[in-house]
């Protein structure tokens, strides 16, 4: 394999990265708000590809156009899913609230499919279509933009985290839930506020896979476990680490696919992370919270 091809399955690796990434940060965002895994993360991806899909057959615009909406649109679900998934199971096992998320990702499933039919659908391109070549190599603007937006995106959230009041509260409620009650913080907003921006970044993410590999009713299930591998690796609550862990993902994915084949590429990453739990059970960045899910 040349050089320019390595260059190329690297971007290639790069631009899909930074999707994983955005669904890792939705999904590491739940985990630290609530203390549990939603289950339904990797299907809100999905119904984030779908919409996609479905707004550009209203107005057949490049998906840039259709992303701001798109994100209000799934905060809006986020919101629900936390109020009806999570908040009244607040006090139960975290059992409980996997049995409910699972259910909620159930139901995406059957009502994309009812909608949308089991057939792999595309969604808009986020830019017009084109590519530049150097070094051997052919850049695609769809994975350029894919890239940029998801760093725009990332950017974001990490802004409105570090640097803004919400941000603060939403950390001091992950950190201690019953204390930030008592220091006048309303817990339960700011929970279905970490719903509905993890739901915001997944469909993000979902609007940003569905143009280059397509979007079924049934994807949501090996997203999830993506995200899942993905904080495993970078340890149990880190931003930082899912990010690393996602790209790392994304990359393992694309080079082994490229030199052996995607099934065998799938069950190598699984050995991976076995291995990973194996040598170092908190993952490769350590871990924030003494507390697994």
């Amino acid at each position: 394999m040349d050089a320019g091809s390595v260059l190329q399955l690297g971007f290639n690796a790069l631009s899909l990265g930074c999707a994983y990434a955005l669904v890792a940060l939705g999904f590491v965002l739940v985990i630290n708000a609530v203390g549990a895994v939603n289950f339904a993360h990797g299907d809100l991806v999905m119904a984030g590809g779908f919409l996609a899909v479905a707004a550009a057959q209203i107005w057949p615009a490049p998906g840039i156009l259709i992303l701001p909406a798109l994100l209000v649109i799934m905060a809006a679900m986020g919101v629900v899913l936390g109020a009806v998934a999570y908040l009244p199971l607040a006090k139960r096992p975290p059992s409980a609230v996997f049995v409910s998320t699972i259910a909620v990702g159930i139901m995406l499933q059957n009502g994309a499919n009812a909608l949308f039919g089991a057939a792999p659908r595309a969604g808009p391109a986020l830019v017009v279509p084109g590519h530049w070549t150097g070094a051997g190599a052919a850049f695609d603007r769809q994975s350029l933009a894919v890239i940029v937006v998801s760093l725009i995106l990332a950017g974001a959230f990490r802004f409105v985290l570090t640097r803004t009041q919400l941000g603060r509260s939403l950390r001091a409620v992950a950190a201690d839930a019953e204390m930030a009650r008592a220091l006048g913080i309303d817990a339960r907003l700011h929970i279905l506020g970490a719903f509905a921006a993890a739901a915001a970044l997944a469909g993000a993410a979902g609007l940003l896979l569905s143009q280059r590999y397509f979007v079924t009713p049934t994807e949501g299930t090996g997203l999830m476990l993506k995200a899942y591998i993905a904080v495993v690796i970078g340890g149990w609550g880190r931003w930082g680490g899912a990010v690393l862990g996602a790209l790392f993902v994304a990359a393992f994915e694309v080079l082994v696919a490229a030199w052996l084949a995607q099934p065998l590429a799938e069950a190598l990453l699984c050995a991976a992370v076995l291995a990973v739990l194996f040598v170092r059970p908190q993952g490769v960045f350590g871990e924030t919270h003494g507390r697994r899910a």
